[in-house]
């Protein structure tokens, strides 16, 4: 099988230019404090810290965790909304040669408990701040039931968890079986850092540093085995080949520590010694303070709830955004009138679109700043450079023409070591050849750059026709009362399967049932119809994405179809 190359790709990046540049996380960071220790690294709206800060506090971090007993390739659990602990743990777990396992902070117990019991972890550290009004405290207690019955908390002995030796809390109270934050702290006096340094200089960057579990929008997410060498150098080929950031770049992302659309900002602007700006959840008036007050340079927003939250808030329009020069915006997958809005208000800002995801260590294909801006705002851009792409007939295997839909497959040192204690499904996503297929439909045009056009599984099959729901979202976008549309396929006696759609209006926009379907008829066959429409005024989350699963099943609840 040839893979595609882009025909383009040397007017990329120079490709002869480009040398080969990994090391572990924790060096990325330690690296980064000894070339520019002053230099603001972290910043959230109420605390900043410069790289010296911040390497610091993750030596000290690991020094209680080593004191703890975790040892190289052991899982180190994280279970906190986004905060400056969070980030030193990580950078602390990567320095004792541990995986860091980030969870996801939506998790509810029974999710947690699959979690922790399915990563082995060793060490789980979280949080007794309330964050969107949730108790990581009463969760784990749910996941975790023989904790109040534990007489050590340095040496759990839990049924639900056998591997778990002990659990760290960040914070003021000291729950039965937890180990207090002034216990962890203390540990880390009876370990010398130069322990840590010992340790981290026996990691090597083909092990597995990171173990992300999926979304969540299936009901077993599945632990994505990511080395040193896949997060990093991916890091670093997209912030510092593909978006040439400098030294002076002030990134901005959003997204949850615990996502893969986080640690890769985070660790790219690392890479080149500059500020990684976040936050403990999306708050678009807060963010769009940050961008002022920072003076943000490049922003990572990705997602359309992001995008619309900026655009539709009160102080968009006067906040001034003209220091912003790049911005992850994949204005190809989002409604046309988030794309007029952001242009509007930052015209200097070169826009791009970008495809990815977990098993690849974030980023497989994004804009260059020497594509036309027709090109960036269209599609999704060209690979990385060392990553390839292949756009496949499923059924087949054959090459899909210039084009034309199919799956997409990628290769190359980014892709995912396989799916922890799951041989199976690591077989099925990972061919001979060492081709990951990634169940999601897309094209390429002439240029290599790509398209998404929707998840296999999110294929209707409505009397034997394929209809992708992808396709409704958009004509229902097209309404000029609809924010955003979400399309699910419901049990139908005749067909089989037929559409479903849940929307979210426009604030201050009014439309019912019978006007959407109407609109609906006018735009395309009636098989692709949606037979219901739903109206929803908040979505049913992963760490990022609309959990269609949700929406079904209450629908199918609703309607009474079993």
């Amino acid at each position: 099988m040839t893979p595609v190359v882009p025909p383009a790709a040397t007017r990329v990046e120079d490709l002869a230019s480009l040398r080969i540049a990994v090391t572990t996380m924790g060096d990325l960071l330690l690296s980064a404090a000894d070339r520019y220790p002053k230099t603001l690294a972290l910043v959230f709206p109420d605390a900043e810290f410069t790289y010296e800060e911040l390497a610091a506090r993750a030596l000290r971090r690991a020094r209680s965790l080593l004191a703890l007993g975790v040892k190289p390739r052991d899982k180190v659990g994280i279970l906190m909304h986004t905060c400056p602990a969070f980030v030193e743990v990580f950078f602390a777990a990567s320095l004792c040669g541990a995986v860091v396992v980030p969870i996801n902070a939506r998790y509810r117990s029974t999710e947690l408990n699959y979690v922790i019991e399915n990563a082995d972890i060793a060490t789980l550290v979280t949080t007794d701040a309330i964050a969107e009004q949730v108790s990581f405290v009463e969760r784990l207690g749910g996941a975790l039931p023989d904790l109040k019955s534990q007489h050590d908390p340095r040496r759990l002995r839990l049924a639900q968890a056998p591997k778990l030796r002990n659990i760290v809390m960040i914070g003021e109270s000291t729950p039965h079986g937890f180990v207090s934050q002034r216990d962890f702290d203390r540990a880390a006096e009876d370990v010398a850092e130069i322990a840590v340094h010992r340790t981290r200089l026996g990691v090597r960057v083909r092990d597995v540093g990171l173990m992300l579990y999926t979304s969540g929008t299936t009901a077993h997410p599945k632990g994505c085995l990511i080395t040193h060498e896949a997060q990093v150098r991916n890091s670093i080929a997209l912030g510092r080949h593909r978006y040439q950031l400098t030294h002076a770049d002030r990134f901005w992302s959003p997204l949850p520590m615990f996502h893969i659309a986080s640690v890769l900002p985070m660790l790219a602007i690392f890479d080149v010694g500059g500020t990684y700006l976040t936050m403990g959840h999306f708050d678009p008036g807060v963010a769009l303070k940050m961008l002022e007050k920072y003076e943000v340079t490049a922003t990572y927003p990705c997602f359309v709830t992001i995008m619309q939250g900026l655009i539709y808030h009160p102080h968009f329009a006067k906040t001034n955004l003209k220091r912003v020069r790049l911005m992850n915006s994949n204005f190809a997958v989002q409604p046309p009138e988030v794309a007029e809005s952001i242009m509007r208000a930052m015209p200097q800002a070169l826009q791009v679109g970008s495809f990815g995801m977990t098993e690849t260590a974030g980023t497989v294909c994004t804009g260059a700043p020497d594509e036309p801006q027709v090109s960036r705002i269209s599609r999704l851009g060209r690979p990385l450079p060392g990553l390839e792409v292949r756009i496949v007939q499923p059924d087949t295997g054959e090459e899909a023409a210039t084009g034309q839909r199919g799956e997409v497959l990628v290769r190359g040192y980014s892709t995912l070591e396989g799916y922890y204690k799951d041989p199976e499904k690591t077989a099925q996503a990972i061919d001979a050849e060492g081709w990951f297929h990634t169940g999601d439909i897309g094209s390429l045009d002439e240029h290599g750059a790509i398209m998404f056009h929707g998840r296999y599984k999110d294929m209707l099959k409505v009397g034997g026709e394929n209809v992708a729901a992808a396709e409704i979202e958009a004509v229902l976008a097209r309404h000029p009362a609809v924010k955003l549309a979400q399309v699910v396929g419901i049990p139908d006696e005749k067909y089989v399967e037929v559409p479903a759609a849940f929307v979210e209006l426009k604030p201050g926009k009014k439309a019912n049932e019978a006007e959407l379907i109407a609109f609906c008829k006018r735009e395309v066959a009636g098989f692709k119809v949606p037979r219901a429409v739903r109206f929803v005024e908040e979505w049913p989350m992963s760490s990022s994405k609309i959990q269609k699963f949700r929406l079904r099943d209450d629908l199918v609840r609703e309607l009474g179809l079993g």
